[in-house]
């Protein structure tokens, strides 16, 4: 029985250089100049034993590898009492970076990248550092790389600008190219700007123009002020209104009860109430509304569906505003509406700490399926009595429709 699927391949040690490639360290030693090569690579040949059973398949491997270019081979010598005097690949070495490159098809993509090393040096030095840590991050975006430079540049000469990201003035250097580059242009521009230039509160792709100090499009809040006598605009109808974060946060509105709501038409059909406002939400977002400080002296109901996300947000509205009550998302109103029960299609599976008892249990029952397979009630679907009925329980007086007091 053929032993050979036992011995390392021409393919096997070229899988072994890939994985170098794959995991950068070729193209880092080309920032540094550490030695990496010559490196020897691991070569299972055949044994004493195998050689007296296995000889012409022995012979054969020995051949695809003696044939392969861009490795060196040293070879051992074995005596056989039958087959006398013979030798085999005993160590595979690859000498240079440069045969390792050729050997899997790199070169093209090595002399890019070595034009991106030279380019920081002469221009960014600081961040080779940068280019040592994440060089195939730097290939990918070797065509961008001179813009890259630019604007890392503009920055240094302008610091927290002031300015929207559309006036900077740098050749060839539009919004979309900055969006896009967004990741890649944090990482840059932490590694080269001075730390008091960096504002570190705001992170991920969203808070790029903040960290930086580029001005940012206006976060907007939409709202409903419940009770007539606290109107915003002449008139005291409905007025649904929509301000930008900043506006919000120095309302002076009177209101003492707040409720967010995640769906639109629950927003739109909430009813008049006495000193009462709806916000409608937008999901995990709740940064904007953690800078309202005046939320913090208001009664806060959170209305979301009830299941797993739903409990999420509510655990994150928590995180800015302890205070916050859920609406309508217990266990009565969502045995009540069993015929109505959906499907979750990505539920949420972690840890929630912000959960009143009564609320930890019921997420702890849908996340686990103790009731169903991914069982949801979405808001929407509760019946607009038992809305109104819950709101009659609450310390605020729901007002008439008419908003007649």
């Amino acid at each position: 029985m053929s032993r050979t699927v036992h011995w390392t391949t021409p393919a096997d040690l070229g899988r072994q250089v890939r994985r170098l490639w794959d995991r950068g360290a070729i193209l880092a030693g080309l920032v540094t100049g550490e030695a990496l090569f010559p490196r020897r690579l691991v070569l299972k040949s055949p044994t004493s034993a195998e050689l007296g059973e296995c000889f012409d398949e022995a012979r054969s491997w020995s051949a695809s590898l003696r044939s392969m270019t861009h490795v060196r081979f040293t070879m051992r010598e074995f005596r056989h009492r039958i087959l006398g005097l013979n030798t085999l690949p005993h160590q595979a070495w690859i000498d240079t970076a440069e045969d390792a490159l050729a050997m899997i098809g790199k070169g093209p993509e090595a002399r890019r990248f070595r034009e991106v090393v030279e380019s920081t040096k002469r221009r960014q030095p600081s961040l080779l550092v940068w280019l040592e840590r994440k060089p195939l991050r730097a290939l990918a975006t070797a065509g961008d790389w001179e813009r890259l430079l630019d604007v890392v540049g503009w920055l240094q000469d302008h610091p927290r600008p002031g300015v929207h990201l559309r006036q900077m003035d740098v050749v060839g250097v539009h919004t979309k190219f900055v969006e896009a580059h967004r990741g890649t242009l944090g990482e840059l521009l932490d590694a080269a700007m001075p730390p008091e230039c960096i504002d570190r509160s705001a992170t991920g792709v969203a808070g790029f123009a903040r960290r930086y100090g580029f001005l940012d499009k206006p976060e907007r809040i939409r709202f409903r002020i419940l009770d007539r006598k606290h109107s915003l605009l002449p008139g005291g109808d409905d007025q649904d209104v929509t301000l930008d974060a900043d506006s919000f946060a120095a309302l002076g509105t009177g209101v003492s009860t707040v409720f967010v709501t995640e769906n639109e038409i629950n927003f739109l059909a909430f009813p008049p109430m006495d000193d009462g406002m709806v916000i409608f939400g937008s999901g995990y977002g709740f940064e904007t509304l953690g800078r309202v400080r005046w939320l913090a002296h208001c009664r806060l109901y959170y209305w979301g569906d009830i299941d797993t996300h739903g409990f999420a947000i509510l655990d994150e509205l928590r995180h800015h505003f302890s205070h916050a009550h859920s609406f309508l998302m217990d266990r009565d109103t969502f045995l009540a509406f069993r015929p109505l029960w959906v499907t979750e299609a990505a539920p949420a599976d972690r840890e929630l700490s912000r959960l009143t008892a009564d609320e930890r249990a019921l997420y702890e029952d849908l996340r686990h399926d103790r009731m169903g397979v991914n069982l949801r009630l979405e808001q929407e679907r509760i019946g607009f009595g038992w809305v109104k009925e819950a709101l009659a329980k609450l310390k605020p007086r729901v007002l008439p429709l008419d908003g007649s007091l």
